[in-house]
């Protein structure tokens, strides 16, 4: 028997390396067509600055329609070079965390497994040694994107408001309607630079490696709750205490899928956690009164966030439990050891 679950270990491991090493063939052919678009955007771009500086030396007899049409052609290269360059940084870090978690498979697949006390010894080793590469794999990407959208688009945006405002004073010599439009320019792009201050914060909230788990899920309730309007509780037992980083890591991220699920999928306007910190065992379970969904469909891998949830639970030595029936809501309990 134990010769048949590891068997069946092994093929799960390659069949997850093959469709990795799929995964990874399609991303590198789309990051080379990201590539020669971004091409051509950032050529299209530098053509429309010429024409701007240009127009800025004549601002006095250019009519004002023309140079209204010129500023937004200069907003909407702008706007279309920064989505690609976003698209193609975030297709850049799937794909070096689809790499190594290609290495994590090909460093699991070739691990010893052969019959005795010394792979069933081992064996809980190896998939926690295994998992806790994957997760920091993740984190460690997510770390990076998040510099870069704080120290690059962040910046740029900031930058965007001032350049709006240096617009509004060159045309206030005619255009009341442009100067209206820049306003909401000028509104808007105030609105894009707090969305992408939340953005940095799902990426990676600052907040787990400094503060710990309880005080981050506090600060990540609070937040959407303002972004969604829904009825959201926290409830915290347990006496808090530090975990191993991958630890805080899977727990957190397994509770923002949850939350996320409950709001964007199962329509709820209700939402109640609970998070027990015990000695020993971490208890989290979330509950809302959305239309609900059929278990079946976790088994069947049609809800690959919930399958992955209970996949890093059950490595991690934990359990997963979902109890739901359409209509009736959701309850999603998940518990992990404090300790390897």
């Amino acid at each position: 028997m134990d010769e048949e679950k590891v068997l069946g270990q092994e093929l799960d491991v390659a069949s997850e390396l093959e469709e990795t090493q799929r995964a990874l063939r399609e991303i590198t052919l789309m990051i080379e067509q990201s590539q020669v678009e971004l091409g051509k955007l950032t050529q299209r771009n530098s053509a429309i600055t010429t024409h701007l500086q240009q127009m800025q030396n004549q601002i006095g007899t250019t009519p004002a329609e023309e140079i209204r049409m010129a500023y937004d052609s200069a907003l909407d290269a702008q706007q279309r070079l920064f989505v690609m360059r976003g698209q193609l940084e975030k297709l850049q870090s799937d794909k070096g965390h689809l790499e190594k978690y290609k290495a994590a498979l090909e460093q699991m697949g070739a691990a010893p497994s052969g019959p005795g006390g010394g792979a069933a010894s081992n064996e809980g080793k190896s998939v926690s040694s295994g998992m806790e590469m994957i997760v920091n794999a993740q984190e460690a990407e997510r770390q990076r994107l998040s510099r870069q959208m704080h120290d690059g688009p962040a910046q740029a945006m900031s930058n965007f408001i001032l350049q709006t405002e240096i617009a509004m004073r060159l045309l206030d010599i005619d255009a009341s309607q442009a100067k209206e439009e820049l306003s909401n320019l000028k509104t808007s792009a105030m609105g894009t630079f707090q969305k992408m201050r939340n953005f940095i914060f799902e990426l990676r909230p600052m907040s787990l490696d400094d503060l710990g788990l309880l005080p981050t899920i506090k600060k990540y309730v609070d937040a959407f709750k303002e972004q969604t309007g829904l009825d959201v509780s926290l409830t915290l037992t347990g006496a808090e205490h530090r975990l191993e980083p991958y630890r805080e890591v899977m727990i957190f991220r397994s509770l923002q899928e949850l939350m996320g699920n409950a709001a964007r999928h199962s329509q709820a306007t209700m939402i109640k956690i609970l998070v027990d910190m015990g000695n020993d065992l971490v208890r989290v379970s979330v509950d809302d009164n959305g239309k609900g969904f059929d278990p079946e469909v976790i088994r069947s891998g049609n809800s690959l966030g919930l399958k992955l949830i209970r996949e890093r639970t059950e490595m991690l030595g934990g359990k997963f439990e979902v109890d739901s029936s359409a209509g009736k809501g959701a309850r999603i309990v998940f518990t992990v050891p404090a300790h390897a």
